[in-house]
């Protein structure tokens, strides 16, 4: 049998570009769109911005609060995100039913990451936890104004 070939008789050799085609592989949608791609990264910058602002301005427990408000809302827009590129809605109803199931997972993923920090950490600020919290999730709101680059589409305005 010859490097790379799929059978011993092979004249050509396989790469993964062709495993798509064949039904082998990862065939799917791309994990995450560029909006939420983009906020999330920016979550994920503001968060250790807000961590290092209460390092330097606050007491012992702040940061710890500050990181851990700021990871509810990087986890709840992530999953968020997971569950909306995951359905494959094809009309005007299924897009609203996929952008509500979507929803309704994030603000779960919320009252569960909220109450399991709340519960585990004693120490948590509360102030500074929840000012954290809302700080990231109001940067996860901007995903409506980034824009998807569609191929073929750059016009260049005048």
């Amino acid at each position: 049998m010859h490097r790379n070939t799929l059978t011993p008789d092979a004249r050509t050799q396989y790469n993964s570009a062709v495993l798509p085609r064949a039904g082998i592989g990862f065939s799917g949608p791309r994990l995450l769109s560029k909006p939420i791609r983009t906020v999330l990264w920016w979550q994920l910058l503001a968060t250790p911005a807000l961590t290092q602002v209460y390092s330097v301005y606050a007491g012992e427990h702040d940061p710890q609060s500050a990181a851990l408000g700021g990871a509810v809302s990087v986890g709840a827009g992530w999953t968020s995100g997971m569950v909306a590129t995951r359905s494959r809605a094809d009309s005007a109803g299924g897009v609203l039913v996929t952008a509500l199931k979507a929803e309704g997972v994030k603000l779960g993923v919320i009252v569960i990451l909220l109450w399991l920090v709340l519960a585990a950490y004693s120490d948590v600020v509360v102030p500074v936890f929840i000012g954290s919290f809302i700080a990231t999730a109001l940067i996860f709101s901007m995903a409506l104004f980034v824009r998807e680059h569609v191929p073929g589409n750059d016009e260049r305005r005048s």
